[in-house]
């Protein structure tokens, strides 16, 4: 049995690949560099070493998603700053795997909101019923329409919604500014971060 190195895994058209942070193609080049180890290992007959090269490129794959995610979150808006939460994957790995994302935005007057994304994660298959049910959703407090998606508000402070069945978004932070931030989002975009033809 011959398991193929890996030479990419995402393809991005040109126009993307030019925003997407030089990082993420140092973690595709981490995730062959790890897949062709394993792939060598694995055809000398060491087991060992080709099962820690593939969970070196699981790692590498969560953090390329994780930056990918991060790619789809909006600039900071004029007068405000924008500070990315790093090393996601780590803490993900203590709550069920998945990949995630979180940036907080700063406004002139020192009010934040934070934004995050989680992906595959079992945090995330735990809304997946709430959000399933739109009038058990509507229920539980106000529900908003932000492009074409249905929101669930949290007393004014938490602003989130599951897209696809596999992305949980939210918004920390007032309503209104929150959700401002989350307009600016191409929330089809987000929900496909990493599919193939992306």
């Amino acid at each position: 049995m011959h398991l193929a190195p890996l030479a990419r895994l995402v393809l991005l058209p040109a126009a993307l690949a030019l925003a997407v942070p030089s990082s993420l193609w140092a973690e595709e080049d981490a995730i062959a560099t790890a897949m062709a180890a394993a792939d060598a290992a694995y055809q000398a007959g060491d087991l060992k070493t080709a099962a820690a090269e593939l969970a070196n490129a699981s790692r590498a794959i969560s953090a390329r998603q994780s930056g990918l995610l991060m790619a789809q979150f909006p600039p900071a808006p004029d007068g405000w700053t924008r500070e990315d939460t790093t090393e996601m994957v780590e803490g993900l790995e203590l709550m069920g795997g998945g990949v995630g994302a979180e940036a907080t935005y700063t406004d002139a007057a020192g009010m934040t909101v934070t934004l995050s994304a989680f992906a595959d994660n079992l945090m995330v298959q735990s809304f997946a019923p709430i959000f399933a049910d739109s009038q058990a959703l509507a229920l539980m407090g106000k529900t908003v329409d932000i492009n074409g998606v249905t929101f669930f508000e949290q007393e004014e402070l938490n602003t989130l919604a599951l897209l696809d069945d596999r992305v949980l978004l939210q918004a920390a932070g007032e309503a209104a500014q929150a959700q401002a931030l989350l307009a600016q989002i191409d929330l089809d975009a987000l929900a496909a971060f990493d599919a193939a033809d992306r």
